[in-house]
């Protein structure tokens, strides 16, 4: 599946493009700024975009008010049209964010049933109960996602409702050509559900995928066969910078080995797991690293190790952000996108991912784990390629069986003999494809 090949880049729009914090009601056609980011995307080596919530919102998106109008502060359905057609013409397949296990208060139907209480036809839509009232007033009580209440959630064993999504997912497909729908808070979904959602994603069009968010638990719950293609990799996301803040890599290399090693017991081989250094619900990677010297080797590590590597917006030339200072800390407004040295290392650490089998689909083996340096094989028949890292401020010289006597580095091109030891430079990552 073209998924399994890909490189991600993940845009918050709401955020990138400076809309208002809440919904005012204006049309202002901020989205089209996009346009001015795709020679960045395609330049940095990304094939594919996913764009967080662009649909009709009480505030940050994950609030809809309605499947099928564009959020007026990001303009309307001919600018998203317009948008999707520019990154398509670039080469660069489009996912939206499906948020379908909640809506907002201003959701259309949970207007009317505020409305017209028991006698509106959608109050079977959500989780009520008329003997009680909510702390907005209501006049009833209704279950919210996770304590929050100005996200009403959805009655997905109610045919209509889910209907009513099917029907938005075949839309937004006609509409803007996407290609596959980040499934927000999937950990929430039922598996009924998801299976339903899968089969129909299999006949809407060819290898449409479905990446859903979970966190914690065995992933196998929610990915698989009739269930998401994918999901967000967050046991590895933690590892990838604690690792580096403690200075004990045996921390991801363990985290590795038990999703993807070779013994028969371990949980995802074959899997491609959505992997990501930070995104639009926790801090930047260049805030939470303690070394910003180590910005470098953890996207190394990020594209060497089994997944689909995914950049957010702006961290590509390590933009700060701390969660403890709000969503919008994490999701701001930028004008345009910019260009450095870390910038050149993402591209190159895409293009070797890129140009090799072993990278993307390759086995996963531990070869040589200390506190601050890892090297692990990734393998395919006919080619093998050995990821080194290296996240001390010192060279290290790692002496090791690579069952090969040279290789050449897929991110430089150089050429490398094993024999005598292999030495690893200060902060360094080399992805050497063994002779």
């Amino acid at each position: 599946m073209w998924f399994d090949e890909a490189v991600v880049y993940q845009i918050y729009p709401l955020g990138l493009c400076g809309a208002p914090q809440d919904n005012d009601g204006v049309t202002e056609h901020r989205i089209l700024r996009l346009l001015d980011w795709t020679e960045q995307i395609r330049k940095l080596g990304a094939d594919t975009v996913l764009l967080n919530p662009v649909f009709d919102s009480d505030r940050h998106g994950y609030d809809t008010r309605d499947y099928n109008q564009v959020d007026c502060r990001l303009g309307t359905k001919e600018d998203l049209q317009r948008v999707c057609a520019a990154f398509h013409a670039a080469g660069i397949r489009v996912l939206l964010d499906g948020v379908f296990n909640h809506v907002g208060r201003g959701f259309w139907a949970f207007r009317d049933v505020q409305e017209k209480k028991w006698d509106s036809a959608y109050k079977d839509w959500f989780h009520i109960d008329f003997n009680g009232s909510s702390n907005y007033g209501d006049g009833f009580w209704y279950e919210g996602w996770e304590g929050h209440y100005e996200l009403v959630k959805l009655n997905l064993w109610n045919p209509e409702v889910v209907q009513h999504q099917l029907d938005a997912i075949r839309g937004w497909v006609t509409d803007y050509d996407i290609d596959g729908l980040r499934l927000d808070v999937a950990y929430c979904l039922p598996v009924e559900y998801l299976r339903q959602l899968r089969s129909f994603a299999d006949g809407l069009k060819p290898d449409f995928v479905l990446m859903g968010e979970t966190l914690h638990g065995d992933y196998n719950q929610w990915m698989g066969d009739g269930l998401c293609h994918s999901v967000t990799n967050y046991e590895c996301y933690k590892g990838l910078w604690s690792s580096f803040n403690s200075m004990n890599l045996f921390e991801i290399g363990h985290s590795l080995a038990r999703q993807f090693g070779p013994e028969p017991w371990t949980l995802y081989k074959g899997r491609h797991l959505l992997s990501f250094l930070d995104n639009h619900d926790v801090e930047r990677i260049a805030t939470i690293l303690h070394n910003r010297d180590h910005l470098f080797p953890a996207y190394g590590l990020l594209f060497g190790m089994p997944g689909v590597p995914a950049v957010y917006y702006g961290s590509e030339w390590g933009i700060q952000g701390r969660k403890g200072d709000g969503d919008a800390a994490l999701r701001p407004a930028l004008e345009r996108p910019e260009w450095n040295g870390l910038t050149d290392w993402i591209a190159a650490l895409a293009k070797a991912r890129q140009s090799s089998r072993a990278l993307q689909y390759g086995s996963y083996r531990n070869v040589l784990l200390t506190n601050r340096q890892i090297i692990f094989e990734r393998a395919v028949e006919g080619e093998r390629v050995l990821a080194a890292v290296n996240a001390d401020g010192a060279p290290f010289t790692a002496h090791f069986d690579a069952q090969a006597g040279r290789a050449t580095d897929l991110i430089t091109g150089a050429p490398h003999d094993f024999g005598g030891g292999s030495e690893l430079p200060p902060y360094s990552v080399s992805f050497w494809r063994t002779e």
